[in-house]
């Protein structure tokens, strides 16, 4: 932003947290730059809009929840959260452009800007606004109406706010489509990495090994001394080897919330976090369900929402017991390496792809014993096992250091359109009269 120069004369806005702007700007309040729709606005439940799908948006506090076959506001607006919207999370918005048929909830506000407002810029400068002054404590941060109308809003004059939204336009969409670019990269190499792990453990690490058919179509050949076992095969001999948590009337909400005993839940497998956690119980209700307590070196598998991912219980891990939303499994170490297991889980397609073909869906909501130990798994020698398991290792620490690294780009970028959308919204800067050439790279 160094190439960009300031206006020759500021003023004091009267607005703390704006500070100065270009002398010949305005401050007013929102209320008087705008109609209010909110009268406007129609909630719809899920049921009633099953019932009226069509193409045009079903606006919620801050996205586009569905699509109805109706509408309630035509024309340019702006959507600004109500309720729901990340007010104090500089890098989201919480105000949206439309210019379109649309049917708003009742979660954000619609307002219509009068003719010398420019739209576009009204929607920017709402998106740099310290809403800490108008939200006040609250278990959900709302803005009210009333609180909305007194938005203080600086205002350049007619020619300038087009100049500006104009701007901004063409700078935001350079950056947006840098921070695409590179989002569509990262999902690249995740599949890359995918598509080198299942390659690993249904072809393993020798391209000369002589290979025959695994009988299964969606795997296809395996090396030759390898085995296609059954989940139930590979179990320990021991009681509870295999154990679903608890129903929920064994294990209510109620009884989470204090004790000494430690319930590992969904959040516990899918962060592989065994030290974070809420959720505890008594002794007392520990004895009631003490079959259902979990070990060092237990594959914990989620059930629920995000199925069959698994995470392995470390050594040092309190005690504790299974949520509902998991089911534990104890393998026998002398057939297979908790690791490899863990690695084709994780990292494959292997597993949700048997649970779809099984049960003839495209989404699964919940998994049992009975379909865990029945899948089918690629099964190498345990000194093989460890090799791939080695290999995997290697090549997750090596993408994912380069997604890591990508991820970081992606978060400059962020900050460098948000400082630039508050720098020109504020009159910071004078973007005017701007050469088109690319700001980023």
């Amino acid at each position: 932003m160094s190439k960009f120069k300031k206006y020759e004369r500021y003023k004091d806005s009267g607005v703390e947290w704006l500070g100065e702007i270009p002398e010949h700007w305005e401050i007013s309040k929102l209320k008087y730059l705008t109609y209010c729709l909110d009268g406007k606005r129609i909630p719809l439940s899920s049921e009633q809009r099953g019932e009226m799908q069509g193409d045009i948006p079903y606006w919620g506090a801050n996205c586009i929840i569905d699509y109805v076959n109706d509408w309630l506001i035509d024309g340019e607006v702006v959507l600004l959260g109500e309720d729901g919207a990340p007010f104090f999370d500089k890098y989201k918005d919480v105000a949206f452009y439309s210019n379109e048929k649309i049917w708003p909830n009742n979660h954000v506000h619609v307002l219509r800007a009068l003719q010398s407002i420019n739209v576009k810029l009204l929607t920017y400068i709402l998106n740099t606004v310290d809403y800490s002054n108008y939200i006040k404590g609250s278990t959900r941060d709302k803005l009210t109406q009333s609180e909305m109308k007194n938005i203080f809003i600086q205002l350049p004059p007619v020619k300038e706010q087009k100049a500006i939204a104009n701007f901004l336009d063409q700078k935001t969409t350079e950056i947006d489509n840098l921070i695409a670019d590179k989002e569509k990269l990262i999902e690249l190499l995740q599949e890359k990495r995918q598509a080198i792990i299942t390659e690993a453990v249904t072809k393993g690490l020798n391209p000369n090994v002589k290979m025959k058919d695994s009988g299964i179509e969606w795997i296809g050949e395996i090396p030759e001394h390898w085995s296609i076992i059954k989940m139930k095969y590979l179990l320990s001999s021991k009681k509870y080897s295999i154990k679903a948590g608890p129903f929920g009337s064994q294990l209510k909400n109620d009884d989470m919330v204090s004790g000494d005993i430690k319930v590992y839940n969904q959040k516990t497998v899918l962060d592989n976090d065994f030290k974070s956690g809420d959720y505890y119980i008594e002794n007392c209700k520990y004895e009631e369900l003490r079959a259902f307590e979990v070990f060092s070196g237990d594959l914990l598998v989620t059930t629920r929402g995000t199925i069959g991912k698994t995470a392995i219980v470390p050594k040092d891990a309190e005690k504790g017991i299974l949520h509902p939303c998991l089911i534990k499994i104890t393998l026998n170490p002398d057939k297979v390496l908790n690791d490899y297991v863990n690695v084709i889980f994780n990292n494959t397609k292997i597993v949700t792809n048997q649970i779809m073909l099984e049960s003839n869906a495209t989404t699964i909501d919940v998994i049992y014993t009975d379909t865990l130990k029945n899948l089918v798994l690629p099964i190498p020698p345990l000194e093989e096992q460890k090799s791939i398991i080695d290999f995997v290792d290697a090549t997750i620490d090596e993408i994912d250091g380069v997604i890591s690294s990508i991820k970081i780009q992606i978060q400059k970028l962020k900050e460098y359109r948000q400082s630039l959308i508050f720098e020109v919204v504020t009159g910071k800067i004078d973007v005017r009269v701007f050469n088109n050439k690319k700001e980023v790279s």
